[in-house]
């Protein structure tokens, strides 16, 4: 279709490339908002539930912790599950990113987006 014109058909395809690629980073980020990472502190009594983007859900704490003047602990508690959550979530987008990243040919340990 385009040999005639030397490097513009390689331009061309480049264009096509990079409009694959802006696709399916797109897919990707709608995909982290679906993939659920649950963080966990006080040995499974306090979890909190967080997209791969870092979004928290959810959170369930176990009534048993509410016992007496625990107030300072379970807001340690409440904000450890949190964290966790998040550096799953963290992890979890790296990894994504990381198999998008090796599909498309790139180098391993390449952080996307450029």
């Amino acid at each position: 279709m385009l040999k005639g014109l030397g490097g513009l058909g390689d331009m061309a395809k480049m264009m096509k490339q990079a409009q694959e690629m802006q696709g399916k980073m797109a897919q990707m980020q709608d995909d982290l908002d679906h993939i659920m990472v649950e963080g966990v502190s006080g040995a499974g009594l306090v979890k909190a539930t967080a997209t791969a983007k870092g979004e928290l859900k959810s959170l369930d704490i176990d009534p048993s912790i509410f016992n007496g003047d625990d107030k300072e602990v379970v807001e340690d508690l409440i904000l450890a599950a949190i964290k966790d959550a998040q550096a799953k979530a963290a992890e979890r987008s790296q990894q994504e990113m990381g198999k998008m990243a090796e599909a498309m040919g790139l180098p391993a340990g390449m952080k996307l987006p450029f």
